[in-house]
């Protein structure tokens, strides 16, 4: 695999300087499919996400997973695969000059994705695995942390003291609520402004807050129609970055379905969430 001469060199770029253009002009956006079906899908998606953000002035990050290793059931489809995925990532990355995020599971995945991404992503169910946060932390890419649906907010500073003692403080901390009773997630507004006190951005998860863990049976469920709700209390509750898996026909996803936002519908609230963020930030 190689990456597009447009990806080369993006990538020379200082990683504090690219940490820096995400995460301090204003309310950043990171979306994307919840998982890659097809480069096709990705690209237009990508494509389409760009062109809003850019239009409002916003930074993007394009998400999606190579992927998916913590699906409910053995049938559910996973992604493409971390080779294909990257190619593809790495191709978005260059086509339409944003940074790209993705998944890691294993130090293993860390070392090849870091060759081809800006962002490593840490899975909520494995934010407290020690060797995967710090081969991320090691990486030389920025770092976002999803906190576990099992753990305060008080414990991410554990969490962010392992990346630190790996030498990496570009990291970035993201809320996708609490497991609340079975099959069920909730989100305190509280957690935001506490993760906010370890020093780095706090990006809220609107779309994974709104799921249904398990709650269909063999996959999970989820109350779409919330996910406006979730996302502008956080923005102004503090929250320095929003975080939608987004999707052309959400019904039709071949993975979180009932959580993914519909890309034709992105444009309208990020305008709102951006007269959130200014006004609760005076802007």
């Amino acid at each position: 695999m190689t990456r597009t001469k447009n990806s080369r060199t993006r990538a020379k770029k200082p990683l504090s300087k690219r940490y820096s253009e995400i995460t301090r002009g204003g309310l950043f956006l990171i979306a994307g499919p919840c998982v890659i079906e097809n480069e096709k899908m990705a690209r237009e998606t990508a494509g389409k996400l760009k062109k809003i953000t850019s239009a409002i002035g916003m930074p993007f990050v394009f998400k999606a997973s190579y992927d998916k290793a913590n699906r409910t059931s053995i049938k559910s489809f996973r992604g493409v695969g971390i080779d294909k995925g990257l190619k593809i990532l790495s191709v978005i990355a260059g086509e339409f000059d944003v940074p790209v995020i993705t998944d890691v599971h294993t130090a293993e995945e860390v070392k090849k994705a870091a060759q081809f991404v800006d962002i490593l992503q840490i899975p909520a169910f494995l934010c407290r695995q020690t060797d995967l946060i710090v081969a991320a932390a090691k990486s030389g890419r920025i770092v976002n942390i999803k906190k576990g649906q099992f753990l305060s907010p008080q414990e991410m500073g554990n969490i962010t003291k392992k990346a630190e003692a790996a030498g990496n403080t570009n990291l970035m901390l993201t809320e996708r609520g609490f497991s609340f009773g079975y099959n069920n997630l909730v989100v305190d507004m509280k957690s935001i402004a506490y993760m906010k006190t370890l020093g780095y951005p706090v990006i809220i998860d609107a779309t994974h807050a709104v799921q249904r863990p398990g709650g269909a049976g063999d996959k999970s469920g989820g109350e779409r129609e919330y996910i406006d709700a979730i996302a502008k209390a956080s923005v102004a509750a503090g929250a320095d970055g929003v975080f939608l898996e987004v999707h052309p026909d959400p019904d039709k996803a071949l993975s979180d379905k009932d959580t993914q936002y519909r890309l034709d519908r992105v444009e309208i609230l990020l305008e709102k969430l951006q007269d959130i963020y200014n006004v609760a930030n005076k802007k």
